[in-house]
C-alpha cells in the first residue's frame, strides 16, 4: 500500500466528515425549531384544556365519574384538574384515590388528543418573543431551501455506504500495520480502498463536496435580524408552515391527504418515485402525493381546492419527467395566467420555459420543437399548433381545465387532440366538478374513455361511494381543511398579467398624457379586452364555486364600476354583488353594506374603494381578497387586507394582487419593495403606523413623476407632464 492508497483514505475521511457534519447541522437546526415550537404548542394546548368544561370527563369515562363536588371546589375545566394534581383532588369531599386517578387519566387522554390536534398559528401582526424565536429558527431551514434537504439525504446515504468501507480501509493509512498484515487482511483492505475511491470519485464528479460545504454554511447562517426573518415569513409563509407541519409531526389525515382513493390506487401512488433534481421548491406531503398520482396514473384531473398549490404539483411532475430524460412539455392555460406560469416555472425549477403566444408564436413554437423545454401557451393559440407525434411531448398540462368542458368548442377539440397524442396529461381545476356529471364526464373522456363511460347520472351525488370509486383512476381532489393541519391564516399571491393589445393602447394614451392615475387604471378602461378583468372574473367565479365570499378592492371608483358590471353579467345565478362601497357612502350605510354581504348564505362579492374600506370595517366573512392594482401607500393595502384577515376569521384568507407586466405596476412594485420593505414591515407593527398610513410611505408625487418619466422614455414618448397624482 502506497501514497495513492493513503491519499484515497484521507479523501474518504474528509468526505465522510463533511457528510456527517451536514447531517448533524441539519439535525441541530430541526431540534432548534422543535424546541422553539414546544412552548407555543404547550400554551395552545393549555388554552384548549382551560376551555373544556370538567363535565367532559364524564364523556371520556362513559359517565362513571361524579363531578358535582369537583366543580363546587372551583375546578371547572379539564386544565384546572390537571393543574390541581392528585393531592389537591383527594382533598375534595367525596373524591378518593380511585376517583382522583380516574379523573386524571381521563384528563390526560383529553390532553393527548389536544396535543395531536391543536394547530399553531403565527400572528405576523402581533409578533411575540416566543413566535419570533420560532420564526427565526424556521428561517434557517427555509433559507437553506430544497438543496439542503437534498444534501442531507445524499449525505446520509453516502455515510451509510462510505462508513463501513472507510473503517475497513483505514489500515492502509499506516505503512507498518500493512507490512505486518496477512494476505487475507491486505485483500480486504485493498477492496475497501477501491470502494472508497469509487465513492469519492463519484461524489466529486457530481460536486457533492461543494454541495455539502454550502449546505453546512447555510444551516449555520442566522438571519440578519428578527425583522428580516419576519419579512421573509410574510413573503414565504407557505414554506414556513410546510416545515412547521413536518417538524411538529402533525400530518393530516392520510385518507384525506390521499383524496380518499381506493387502497389499491393509493398504494400504487405511494410507491411511485419522485425525482427532485430539477425542482427548487419543497413539497408538502399532500403535494408530493398529488405529483406521484399524476405520474402513476399518467392521465389525470387534479381538482384540489384553490390555495393548495396545484401549480407546484404540476412543476414537480415536469421536473421528475425531465430528470428521466423527457425534453418537451406543454402547458395550456388562459391568457390571464400565462405570465404566472412562466414565472413560477422559472422560480420553482431549473427547467427552460418558452412563451408560445403573441404574433411570433409560430417562430417560438418552432424553436421549442427544436430545443425543447416547457412551452406555455393559451387555449386559442394551441389551436394553431400541429398536434405532436407519439412520445414527442412528455407531459401536457391543462390549467383551468373546466374551460374545455364543452366538447363542441374548438378549444376543447384542440385540447382533446393533444391529449390523445400525449402519453401523459395533467388537467387542473379548482372548481368542484362532482355535481356536474355531464361536464365532468366530458373532461374525463379526454383522459380515459372507459372511466367516462362508467359515470352514470345516479353517481351525481358528490362524495358518494359509487362516484369516488368510479373516478378514482383519474380524479384527485383535496380540501384545505382536510390537508393543512398547520393552516396559514394568510396566503398572498401576485397575479401577473400580460396586457392585451387594447390594454396596451389605453396605457400608451395615458403615458403620452403624463397622467399617472390613468396609467394605473388603464388595464380596466376597455373591459371587453381587459386581461386583468378576465383574471378577476376567474378568481371570483372559482371562489363562488367553492362557496366562498370575495372582497374586491380598488383605489378607483370607475374601476369598481367596470368590475361590478362585468361580474353582474357573468356570475352564477344566486351570487350577490354588493357595493361599491366608496368614500361617498355614509359611514353607517357602509357598515350596513358589509353586514348584508356577511349575512348572505353562500358566495357573494363586495366591491370596495380601498381607502374607504381600509379602516374601521370588519369583513371577516370574506376568505378571498382581490386588489385590482398596486397601491402607492403599501400600508393602505395592508390595512385593507386586515379588514378580512382578523380576529373572528375562521378560514384562511387568500389575497390576489392583480399586476400587469412591463409598465407602471411593475415599476411601482419594484420601487416600493426596494425602498420600504424592511422599514414598512417593522414600522407597521406599531400603533402609529396602524393609525397613520402616511407615516411610512414614500412621496406620492416623487414616485409618480419618476415612473411617468421612465415609462415615457421606454415607450419613446416625449411629453413629460405629470398629472393626476392625487
Amino acid at each position: 500500500m502506497g501514497r495513492g492508497e493513503r491519499d484515497t483514505v484521507a479523501r474518504g475521511a474528509r468526505l465522510y466528515e463533511a457528510a456527517q457534519a451536514v447531517v448533524d447541522d441539519h439535525a441541530r437546526a430541526v431540534e432548534a425549531a422543535r424546541a422553539a415550537l414546544k412552548p407555543i404548542n404547550d400554551a395552545a394546548v393549555k388554552r384548549e384544556l382551560d376551555a373544556i368544561p370538567v363535565a367532559r370527563l364524564q364523556d371520556v369515562t362513559e359517565g362513571r365519574l361524579r363531578l358535582g363536588s369537583v366543580e363546587k371546589s372551583g375546578l371547572r375545566t379539564v386544565g384546572s384538574v390537571l393543574e390541581a394534581g392528585p393531592y389537591r383532588l383527594r382533598q375534595i369531599p367525596g373524591v378518593g384515590q380511585r376517583t382522583a386517578d380516574q379523573m386524571l387519566a381521563a384528563a390526560h387522554r383529553l390532553s393527548e388528543a389536544a396535543h395531536e390536534t391543536v394547530a399553531v398559528h403565527i400572528d405576523v401582526d402581533r409578533p411575540e418573543p416566543s413566535t419570533t424565536v420560532l420564526v427565526t429558527a424556521l428561517h434557517v431551514l427555509v433559507e437553506a431551501g430544497p438543496d439542503a434537504r437534498r444534501a442531507v439525504d445524499k449525505a446520509a446515504a453516502l455515510s451509510e455506504r462510505l462508513g463501513p468501507s472507510l473503517a475497513d480501509a483505514r489500515p492502509a493509512a499506516g505503512r507498518i500495520r500493512m507490512l505486518l498484515a496477512g494476505q487475507e487482511k491486505k485483500a480486504r483492505v485493498s477492496a475497501a480502498v477501491t470502494e472508497v475511491r469509487a465513492l469519492v470519485d463519484e461524489a466529486e464528479q457530481t460536486d457533492l463536496p461543494g454541495l455539502l460545504a454550502q449546505t453546512s454554511v447555510d444551516l449555520l447562517r442566522t438571519p440578519a435580524s428578527d425583522v428580516a426573518a419576519w419579512v421573509d415569513f410574510e413573503l414565504r409563509s407557505a414554506e414556513y408552515y410546510s416545515l412547521l407541519a413536518e417538524i411538529s409531526g402533525r400530518q393530516p389525515d392520510a385518507a384525506a391527504a390521499e383524496g380518499f382513493l381506493p387502497d389499491e390506487i393509493a398504494e400504487r401512488v405511494r410507491t411511485q418515485h419522485l425525482d427532485d433534481t430539477h425542482r427548487q421548491v419543497s413539497l408538502r406531503g399532500y403535494q408530493a402525493f398529488g405529483a406521484r398520482f399524476a405520474l402513476a396514473q399518467r392521465k389525470v384531473l387534479l381538482g384540489d381546492e384553490m390555495g393548495l398549490g396545484k401549480t407546484i404539483q404540476a412543476i414537480a411532475v415536469l421536473a421528475h419527467l425531465a430528470a428521466e430524460g423527457q425534453s418537451h412539455f406543454m402547458v395550456v392555460c388562459p391568457a390571464s395566467v400565462l405570465v404566472n406560469w412562466t414565472r413560477e416555472i422559472e422560480a420553482r425549477s431549473a427547467l427552460r420555459v418558452m412563451v408560445l403566444h403573441g404574433p411570433d408564436r409560430h417562430y417560438a413554437f418552432a424553436d421549442w420543437k427544436g430545443r425543447g423545454g416547457v412551452g406555455v401557451t393559451t387555449f386559442d393559440a394551441l389551436r394553431g399548433f400541429p398536434a405532436p407525434g407519439g412520445g414527442e411531448v412528455g407531459l401536457l398540462v391543462v390549467d383551468e381545465a373546466h374551460s374545455v368542458k364543452n366538447p363542441q368548442a374548438k378549444r376543447s377539440q384542440a385540447v382533446a387532440e393533444w391529449t390523445e397524442h400525449c402519453g401523459r396529461a395533467l388537467f387542473m381545476t379548482g372548481t368542484p366538478m362532482e355535481n356536474r356529471v355531464v361536464e365532468f364526464r366530458n373532461l374525463v373522456r379526454m383522459l380515459d374513455g372507459d372511466v367516462a363511460d362508467s359515470l352514470g347520472e345516479r353517481d351525481a351525488l358528490a362524495g358518494s361511494v359509487a362516484f369516488r370509486k368510479a373516478v378514482a383512476p383519474v380524479y384527485l381532489r383535496r380540501n384545505q381543511e382536510d390537508v393543512l393541519t398547520e393552516l396559514p391564516s394568510l396566503q398572498q399571491t401576485d397575479e401577473w398579467e400580460e396586457l392585451s393589445a387594447s390594454d396596451e393602447e389605453a396605457y400608451r394614451d395615458a403615458v403620452r398624457a403624463g397622467n399617472f392615475m390613468a396609467m394605473r387604471r388603464a388595464a380596466y378602461m376597455r373591459p371587453e379586452k381587459s386581461a386583468k378583468l378576465d383574471r378577476l372574473r376567474e378568481i371570483v367565479q372559482e371562489a363562488g364555486a367553492n362557496g366562498q365570499k370575495t372582497v374586491v378592492f380598488s383605489y378607483f371608483k370607475d374601476v369598481l364600476g367596470v368590475v361590478g358590471e362585468a361580474l353582474a353579467s357573468e356570475l352564477a345565478e344566486g351570487t350577490a354583488v354588493f357595493g361599491p362601497l366608496t368614500g361617498g357612502v355614509p359611514a353607517g350605510r357602509r357598515q350596513q353594506i358589509v353586514d348584508d354581504f356577511a349575512g348572505v348564505a353562500g358566495p357573494a362579492v363586495l366591491l370596495a374603494q380601498i381607502q374607504a374600506a381600509g379602516v374601521g370595517l370588519n369583513m371577516q366573512a370574506a376568505s378571498v381578497v382581490v386588489i385590482c392594482e398596486p397601491q402607492i401607500k403599501p400600508t393602505v393595502e395592508h390595512q385593507a387586507v386586515a379588514r378580512a384577515h382578523r380576529m373572528g376569521q375562521v378560514r384562511p384568507v387568500r389575497v390576489y394582487r392583480l399586476l400587469a407586466t412591463g409598465g407602471v405596476d411593475e415599476r411601482m412594485v419594484r420601487m416600493l419593495e426596494a425602498k420600504t420593505r424592511l422599514f414598512d414591515a417593522y414600522a407597521r407593527r406599531s400603533a402609529v403606523a396602524e393609525a397613520t398610513p402616511d407615516a411610512v410611505d414614500v412621496s406620492d408625487t416623487e414616485l409618480a413623476r419618476r415612473i411617468v418619466e421612465e415609462e415615457q422614455a421606454r415607450l419613446g414618448l416625449t411629453d413629460e407632464r405629470v398629472t393626476a397624482v392625487e
